[in-house]
């Protein structure tokens, strides 16, 4: 048979999706985690900008600076393995652990950019009228942070969806070991597969990267 013939039969297409369906879950779970988890390290980290004078804000913020500084300087295999052996978790869950770690300290960096470009004058004209600092920056700074942030924030998404593929190191099935698994089936069938997972990321990030211009057209017009 046909090397085309086999990569196309419904058994394999079925396979193929089924793995995309993993990668699709890994990375929505992972994007979600990371999201929150860096908005929370980079408001951690931004606090000892906002209260030099307070020191446990500045304790914490030094925290914040050497998680985030460690973490970003481990590779993420390492991260996940460490995750699968030490905790016990299920592969899957153990690859979003991991996933989620790193990109949480590379999100935190990337918030913490939008927080500072803010005026610091908005903070004491805030201040001025009896808000708080968590209702300056949850009314006020942290929105105009997050859609500055538009740009390299989807393309840290876009990472994610990349990335999910070193999921396959422990032995979950998604995109890309649903590919090893044919391949080891069907070698001639090789540049044919490669070329069909490439086109499945290619697209689903084109796809994600269309959306993000999208939004940064519509926050650019809600501006003037």
């Amino acid at each position: 048979m046909h090397a085309l013939q086999v990569l196309f039969q419904p058994s394999s297409l079925t396979f193929l999706a089924l793995g995309f369906g993993v990668t699709l879950e890994i990375a929505a779970a992972t994007i979600a985690l990371s999201f929150v988890g860096g908005i929370v390290l980079a408001v951690i980290r931004y606090s000892g900008d906002i209260h030099p004078d307070h020191r446990a804000a500045v304790a914490a913020s030094r925290a914040a600076l050497w998680w985030i500084e460690a973490i970003r300087n481990l590779p993420m295999l390492l991260l996940m393995l460490a995750m699968r052996f030490w905790s016990g978790l299920p592969p899957i869950w153990a690859a979003i652990a991991g996933m989620t770690l790193f990109t949480s300290a590379v999100m935190a960096e990337i918030v913490r950019g939008g927080l500072v470009s803010v005026d610091r004058g908005q903070w004491e004209a805030a201040f001025s009228q009896g808000m708080t600092s968590p209702q300056i920056l949850w009314h006020i700074v942290l929105p105009q942070a997050l859609r500055r942030m538009i740009p390299p924030i989807v393309s840290e998404f876009v990472t994610i969806i990349k990335d999910t593929s070193y999921a396959w190191g422990l032995g979950v099935i998604e995109l890309t070991g649903s590919g090893a698994i044919l391949l080891a089936k069907q070698p001639a069938a090789a540049m044919q597969l490669f070329a069909v997972i490439a086109a499945v990321y290619f697209v689903t990030n084109l796809a994600l990267r269309a959306y993000s211009r999208r939004l940064e057209r519509r926050y650019a017009a809600a501006a003037y």
